[in-house]
């Protein structure tokens, strides 16, 4: 499991990955989720944790949604979202031929 730091860096990172995806300056942002460009920039940063009303009105201004996930879900989760080239082309599945031989 993440320290708390470590979660509030990786928000951050994910904020600014998409604000700058989107062309849009801190300032911009802030305005769209109504706070301060200071406290945007802080929670950009990972150096203050946020509300989660905050969170969402941040999110909905850079098009993203907020999820909760339950903690053992996670794994499959990260799974899931692996970048492309990442093993994805293995099936799903294998049939052995032990299981052709019992068909």
């Amino acid at each position: 499991m993440k320290s708390g730091s470590e979660a509030l860096l990786k928000i951050g990172q994910q904020l600014k990955t998409a604000r700058k995806g989107l062309g849009l300056t801190q300032e911009r942002v802030a305005d769209m989720a109504g706070i301060s460009r200071p406290r945007y920039r802080e929670i950009e940063a990972g150096s203050s944790a946020a509300r989660t009303t905050t969170l969402i009105n941040i999110g909905r201004a850079l098009g993203l949604e907020l999820m909760l996930i339950p903690q053992a879900m996670v794994l499959a989760v990260d799974a899931l979202l692996q970048p492309d080239g990442a093993d994805d082309d293995l099936p799903a599945f294998v049939v052995s031929p032990d299981d052709d031989a019992n068909a």
